[in-house]
C-alpha cells in the first residue's frame, strides 16, 4: 500500500516524511518532488527536515559566536551560498523565488543579531538553541513547496500545495522523558489550521513546535522523525512513510555486515528494540504516536523508491524468530560483588538510586541468583563517575569487606538480538552464546527480560563486529560464512578449486553455507580479495593481479576480523607451510590439510599442534593425509571413541605403490613399469618418493598418533624399494641405472607366484606400537590381493572386528579424489561450526 495507497483511504491523510539526505541539494529536491506527484493518495501531509548538514551547520555558528564575533559573517555567508545555489537551480519563477529569498534574508539577519548577543556575554541560552537550529527545517520547506507549485502540472491530480509552520500547530512540553505533546490543544491547533480540500499536499516543517507559552523549542534530534508521527496520529492517517537514504530497517548494520538485509516486517515491539540498541533508521520515540492508533510506519530509500522497505505495524510475519542483531558501543561493565549481599533486601534500590541520582544512565542489568553479585552496564564516558558513585553508596559496606569488590571494565560493546518469535521457541539463547563461542568470543555477562525479545550479551569491543557478524550468520539472516584461504593452487589445489566452483552455488542456496575464497599463494605469490576470489577465473587473478608472497598479510586477509570463521587449506607436500600451522591455530584459524608432515613430524611438534588448537578452539581436518578420499581416519576415530579395542592396522596406504604391482606380472620390468607410471603422472615427479616407503610410513604414524601411541618415524621399519646406490642419483639417472636391479623383483615376484602368492607393499600397526612398512607375499585369496589398480585398502583389527576385519576399500591416489577428500573436510569444518547439515 505504501507509496501507492488504495482509494480505500481516499479520505484518509498518508504522512510523508523525508530526512536531510533526501534533501540535501537540487537533484534531491526534484526526486521528492517526483515521489510526491506519484503518489496516489490524493491527502498528503509531508514533514521535511532540513537539507542534509545545515542543522549542524546552525549550530556550530552558536559555537563559533560564544568563542568570539570574528567568524559569524563568513559562517553565514557560507550557508547563505548553499541556499542560494539550490534555489537558484531549482526555481524559475522570479516572483517566487523574490518570495523565498526575502523571508530567508530577513531571517539570517535575524540569526546575526542572536549570535552577536551571543558573543558578548560568551555563552547561549537553550532557546537560542532552539530558534537557530530551527530555522533549516523552515528553509528547506518553504523550498520544497515552491517547488512543488512551480511543477504542478506534472501532478496527473493536480493537488494544491500548502506550506505550514509547525509552530502553529504543535505544542509540547518539557518532561523527564523528553518533549511531551500536549495532544489535546495540539489536535484543535491541527482541525484549526489544516486545509479541508480533498486534494492537497500539505508541506509541513519538522523538528520544531512551540511550547506551552508560545515560544520556539524543537523536539530534539532525530525530532523531525517524531514531527511526522506526532502528525500521523493527529491527522488519524492511514499510514506514514520516512523517507531516508537506506532501503529499510536492516538486519544489522551493513557497514559492518556485508550480507545484512532489508527486514521487511517488524512489529513496534522489535523495532524499538532494535532502534533501542543501536539501529539508526528510527528512534523509538518515533514510534510511540502511531502505536497508539496502531498506524503503520514504513521505511523506505528516496534513492530506490521501488524496493519494498520495511514496514512496523502491530503485527508482522514471524519468519526467522530473530529479526535484528545490533550493538550499542562504548559501554562500561561495572560489577558489584561481595557476600554482604547475599539475601540483604534493598541492595539493588540503594545501587540503582545512587546512580539515577547521579545522572547515571544504565543501559543494562543482570544479577546472579545467588545475590553475590550484580553487574551493570554505563555509557563508556560515565565510567569513572559510576566507579565513583557505587564506591560512595556502598562505602560502609567496602570499610566492613561486606563488598568484597568493585570492578570496572571499560571497552565493552553489547551485542543483543532481537525477535517478537523468540518468545517460547527453545534453543535461542543456545544458538547465539554458541555462534559467539564457535567464533573465539568471550562473553562477559548475559541479560534476557521475560518478553523473551531480546538477548543481550556484553562483549570486549574488539571483538564486536566479529560477534555481530558471527551472530548474523548462526542465525541464518545471511548465510553460514567461512572466510578460506588455499596454499597449493597445484594439481590439488586446482581441482579443489573446480569442485568448489560447480558447488558454490548449491551450498549457499539450499545450505546457506557461503565458503569465500579470499586468498590464494603459491610458493612465492599470493592473490586477495576483499570479498571472494572468482572461482572461474583464479587463474588469470593470480598471474595478472597476483603479488608477492607475505605470510603476515595473507594470515591477516584470511582472518578478516568482520567474517566470524577462517580457515587455511593446505594442498602442499611443503614443511615449511606445515611448520605454519601452531601460529595459524593461536590466531583462531582452523586448519584444513591435505600434507602430512606436520601430523607425523617430531612428536613434540604435533604435541604443540593440539595444544595451540585446543587453547583457540581451533578444528584441525586432515582425513585426506592418510587415505585420499576414503574415511580412514574417521573410521578409526569412531572406533575408538565407541570403546572398541583396536588391536591392529594394516594396509595399502599408497595409490602409486597399488599401481605398480597390481601391474606387474613379470613379463614387463619392474623399471619399465615405473618409468611408465611417472610418464602417466601416477607417481610423484620423483618417483622415489613413492618407492622408498616414506610416504606410507608416514601415514601409519599418522594412525598411530591418532591410536595414542607415541612413535616417531625412525620407530617404523621401513623397506624402501630404492636401492641405496640409486638414492642420490638425478631423476633422470635413477629412472635409467633402475632396469639394473630388474632382476631382484623379479625373482621376489616369481617366488611369490609359485607358492600361490602376490606381491603388496604393506603397513602394519599394532596396539602395542609395532609398525612396519614393507613387500609382502600374500596368499592369492587375501583381501589385498583382489584391488582395483590404484586402490588403497585398510584393514582394522579389533575387539569387535576379530573374525571377520573392518574393510575401508577405494581409490587412493589422483587429485580428483584427494581434492574431494579435502572438500568433504571444509564441508565437516562448516557443520562443526554451526552449518545444517
Amino acid at each position: 500500500m505504501n507509496g501507492d495507497s488504495s482509494d480505500t483511504h481516499s479520505n484518509q491523510w498518508v504522512v510523508h516524511k523525508f530526512g536531510g539526505t533526501s534533501v540535501g541539494d537540487a537533484d534531491c529536491f526534484r526526486r521528492v518532488a517526483g515521489l510526491l506527484h506519484a503518489q496516489t493518495a490524493p491527502r498528503q501531509a509531508v514533514v521535511v527536515s532540513a537539507m542534509g548538514g545545515m542543522t549542524n551547520a546552525l549550530l556550530a555558528l552558536i559555537d563559533c559566536a560564544i568563542l568570539s564575533a570574528d567568524s559569524i559573517g563568513t559562517r553565514v555567508n557560507a550557508i547563505r551560498q548553499r541556499y542560494l545555489a539550490t534555489s537558484n537551480e531549482l526555481l524559475n519563477d522570479a516572483a517566487s523565488h523574490k518570495h523565498i529569498l526575502t523571508h530567508f534574508e530577513d531571517e539570517l539577519s535575524d540569526i546575526t543579531d542572536i549570535l552577536n548577543s551571543i558573543a558578548l556575554v560568551g555563552s547561549a541560552a537553550q532557546r537560542s538553541h532552539d530558534i537557530i537550529a530551527g530555522y533549516g527545517e523552515i528553509w528547506s520547506t518553504r523550498l520544497l513547496s515552491a517547488y512543488l507549485e512551480q511543477e504542478r502540472d506534472r501532478d496527473s491530480q493536480n493537488r494544491s500545495i500548502v506550506w505550514m509552520d509547525a509552530r502553529k500547530l504543535l505544542i509540547v512540553e518539557s518532561g523527564e522523558l523528553g518533549p511531551a505533546v500536549a495532544w489535546k490543544r495540539s489536535g484543535e491547533l491541527v482541525n484549526e489550521h489544516f486545509p479541508k480540500e480533498q486534494a492537497v499536499i500539505v508541506i509541513i516543517t519538522g523538528f520544531i513546535a512551540s511550547d506551552a507559552e508560545g515560544l520556539q523549542t524543537t523536539l530534539g534530534r532525530n525530532g523531525s522523525d517524531y514531527s511526522a508521527s506526532i502528525i500521523g496520529t493527529l491527522l488519524h492517517a492511514a499510514e506514514i512513510t520516512i523517507w531516508t537514504d537506506v532501503a529499510g530497517v536492516m538486519s544489522a548494520d551493513p557497514n559492518r555486515v556485508p550480507e545484512a538485509a532489508v527486514i521487511h516486517e517488524l512489529t513496534y515491539s522489535e523495532a524499538m528494540e532494535l532502534a533501542y540498541f543501536g539501529a539508526k533508521v528510527i528512534h523509538p520515540q518515533t514510534m510511540s504516536p502511531a502505536v497508539q492508533q496502531a498506524i503503520p510506519i514504513y521505511i523506505k530509500s528516496t534513492f530506490n523508491p521501488k524496493a519494498a522497505g520495511s514496514k512496523i505495524s502491530a503485527s508482522a510475519d514471524a519468519g526467522q524468530p530473530i529479526k535484528g542483531i545490533t550493538t550499542v558501543e562504548n559501554v562500561a561493565l561495572v560489577n558489584l560483588e561481595g557476600t554482604g549481599m547475599i539475601g540483604v533486601p534493598g541492595t539493588a534500590d540503594r545501587l540503582f538510586g545512587a546512580l539515577r541520582n547521579a545522572g547515571i544512565s544504565v543501559i543494562l542489568i543482570s544479577q546472579a541468583s545467588s545475590e553475590h553479585s550484580i553487574c551493570f552496564c554505563v555509557p563508556g564516558d560515565m565510567a569513572a563517575h559510576a566507579d565513583t558513585t557505587v564506591r560512595e553508596a556502598f562505602a560502609s559496606e567496602l570499610e566492613q569487606n561486606q563488598i568484597q569488590r568493585i570492578e570496572i571494565r571499560s571497552g565493552c560493546s553489547i551485542i543483543a538480538v532481537v525477535g517478537d518469535g523468540m518468545a517460547g521457541t527453545p534453543g535461542i539463547a543456545s544458538r547465539f552464546l554458541g555462534t559467539l563461542g564457535n567464533a573465539g568470543i568471550n562473553v562477559r555477562a548475559i541479560a534476557q527480560g521475560s518478553s523473551e525479545r531480546n538477548i543481550s550479551a556484553v562483549i570486549d569491543s574488539e571483538v564486536a563486529t566479529r560477534a555481530l557478524r558471527a551472530a548474523h550468520a548462526g542465525f541464518y539472516l545471511s548465510t553460514e560464512t567461512l572466510s578460506v584461504g588455499l596454499v597449493g593452487p597445484g594439481n590439488v589445489g586446482s581441482t579443489l578449486l573446480a569442485q568448489m566452483a560447480a558447488q558454490v552455488k548449491h551450498l549457499r542456496d539450499d545450505f546457506n553455507l557461503d565458503f569465500r575464497l579470499r586468498a590464494i599463494a603459491s610458493s612465492s605469490r599470493m592473490l586477495l580479495a576483499e570479498r571472494s576470489i572468482d572461482l572461474q577465473n583464479w587463474q588469470a587473478e593470480l598471474a595478472e593481479q597476483g603479488e608477492e608472497l607475505d605470510w603476515d598479510r595473507f594470515n591477516t586477509h584470511v582472518n578478516a576480523e568482520h567474517l566470524p570463521h577462517a580457515a587455511i587449506v593446505d594442498c602442499t607436500a611443503s614443511n615449511a607451510v606445515s611448520d605454519r600451522y601452531t601460529d595459524w591455530f593461536n590466531q583462531g584459524i582452523h586448519v584444513v590439510t591435505a600434507n602430512k608432515k606436520a601430523q607425523s613430524g617430531p612428536l613434540q611438534y604435533y604435541n604443540e599442534l593440539l595444544t595451540s588448537r585446543r587453547s583457540t578452539h581451533s578444528h584441525f581436518l586432515y582425513e585426506t593425509s592418510v587415505g585420499a578420499g576414503l574415511p580412514i581416519i574417521q573410521t578409526l576415530r569412531d572406533l575408538k571413541e565407541t570403546g572398541d579395542d583396536i588391536a591392529a592396522i594394516e594396509g595399502i596406504f599408497s595409490g602409486t605403490l597399488a599401481y605398480l604391482f597390481n601391474v606387474f606380472d613379470g613379463s614387463t620390468p619392474f623399471s619399465a613399469i615405473v618409468r611408465e607410471a611417472r610418464d602417466n603422472g601416477y607417481t610423484e615427479p620423483d618417483p622415489r618418493d613413492d618407492l622408498s616407503g616414506m610416504d606410507v610410513a608416514r601415514k601409519l604414524i599418522i594412525l598411530a598418533r591418532e591410536l595414542g601411541l607415541k612413535l616417531e618415524l625412525e620407530d617404523i621399519a621401513v623397506e624402501s624399494l630404492v636401492p641405496v646406490s640409486l638414492e642420490d642419483k638425478s631423476i633422470d639417472d635413477f629412472l635409467d641405472e633402475l632396469g639394473s636391479y630388474d632382476n631382484d623383483m623379479l625373482k621376489r615376484y616369481q617366488t611369490a607366484s609359485s607358492n600361490n602368492q602376490v606381491l603388496r607393499y604393506v603397513g602394519s600397526l599394532d596396539k602395542n606400537g609395532k609398525a612396519t612398512v614393507k613387500l609382502e607375499s600374500l596368499p592369492a585369496e587375501h583381501s589385498f590381493a583382489h584391488i582395483n589398480l590404484t586402490d588403497n585398502i585398510v584393514r582394522f583389527v579389533s575387539g569387535r572386528y576379530s573374525d571377520n576385519p573392518l574393510v575401508v576399500q577405494g581409490p587412493g591416489a589422483g587429485p580428483a579424489v584427494t581434492a574431494a577428500g579435502v572438500f568433504a573436510d571444509l564441508l565437516r569444518l562448516a557443520r562443526y561450526l554451526g552449518a545444517p547439515g
